[in-house]
């Protein structure tokens, strides 16, 4: 089987886009969301993207196929919400461990299609880990400061199931993403560990925070350098940021980032930042262009994207990373 590390020494690696811009094009009714085994479900259920592995699985495999056609070397599963923390708007906390097996299932069985058509170009399927919708450092009542809605071990009960079904499925590595708070991250990476060492294996562990605004800071109050020294404790694969910010906003940040850290680096920005009516107008070529700027400036070894990309963003992106060598490890005193 090919290993992800070697192929980082060789390539800058793609990651794919967001899957939620792409769901939205099936304009699925709650019907759809439900199919016959939900039917009569006492909660409403449209919006649950997760569930659409179960409920409609032939969209799911198709928008990873695009990706994959458009360059994509990882895809990751539908799982981003896929814990009993998340699932419990939807009254579904008991379906977590099914939901993830078979979201890893699906993407594992594209990627193997994929990668026997193209044995040069291996592909990988990352397990999505979401930060769920409750954070662990801040209260979320402003006249009580002290209220925390989750704790740290729920949250590290709640990625233990998320991860022994992710690698049940067959996930190549794991990538915590959208980090808001850092706590949240940590009950995870805590959580993925006890799960290595009770089985006995070594998966790629992939990190990829959220700075929020252009204070520079994570939601929960961290810099570039906090976060960066909250999470080195473990061996990672990556560390990088996604979310909230697009590329030309997130590039100051990643280049301090990648100026600090001995690991990969990591960056799946948003299509830019959203309109008045919570759309993402940047164009692929607009985006290629301020990705290239990553690139020349040595700072990316696995790039994708978040909000609002398409495969037709993932192919621009992938064709100038082509033309560049991964970036190499060089740390500033």
């Amino acid at each position: 089987m090919s290993n992800i590390k070697e192929e980082l020494k060789k390539r800058i690696l793609v990651l794919d886009g967001a899957m939620g811009t792409m769901l939205q094009q099936y304009n699925f009714s709650e019907e759809d969301f439900r199919g016959e085994r939900f039917k009569g479900y006492p909660s409403s259920l449209k919006g649950n993207n997760d569930l659409l592995s179960l409920t409609q699985p032939k969209a799911i495999v198709d928008i990873h196929a695009k990706y994959f056609v458009a360059g994509a070397d990882i895809v990751e599963t539908n799982t981003f919400s896929g814990t009993t923390i998340a699932m419990a708007d939807y009254q579904m906390e008991d379906l977590v461990y099914e939901l993830n097996f078979e979201s890893a299932k699906i993407a594992k069985q594209v990627a193997a299609e994929f990668t026997v058509k193209e044995p040069h170009k291996p592909r990988f399927v990352a397990g999505s880990i979401g930060p769920t919708n409750r954070t662990a450092s801040l209260s979320p009542d402003v006249n009580k400061p002290e209220y925390r809605a989750v704790t740290f071990d729920e949250l590290r009960v709640a990625y233990k199931q998320q991860t022994e079904a992710l690698i049940d499925g067959g996930v190549d590595l794991l990538l915590v993403e959208t980090i808001f708070d850092t706590l949240n991250a940590k009950a995870a990476l805590f959580a993925i560990e006890e799960v290595k060492e009770e089985l006995g294996i070594d998966i790629p562990i992939m990190v990829s925070g959220t700075i929020t605004d252009s204070s520079g800071r994570t939601l929960s109050g961290q810099t570039v350098e906090a976060f960066l020294a909250s999470v080195s404790h473990i061996p990672l694969l990556s560390v990088g940021f996604n979310c909230a910010l697009g590329a030309e906003q997130l590039q100051p940040y990643l280049q301090r980032l990648a100026h600090l850290t001995e690991f990969h680096t990591s960056a799946h920005p948003n299509a830019g930042l959203p309109n008045a009516f919570g759309e993402y107008d940047e164009t692929p070529k607009e985006m290629q262009d301020y990705i290239e700027a990553y690139l020349k400036n040595n700072l990316i070894n696995i790039i994708g994207g978040c909000c609002g990309t398409s495969p037709a963003h993932i192919k621009a992106i992938a064709e100038v990373s082509a033309k560049y060598q991964p970036r190499q490890i060089e740390i500033s005193a």
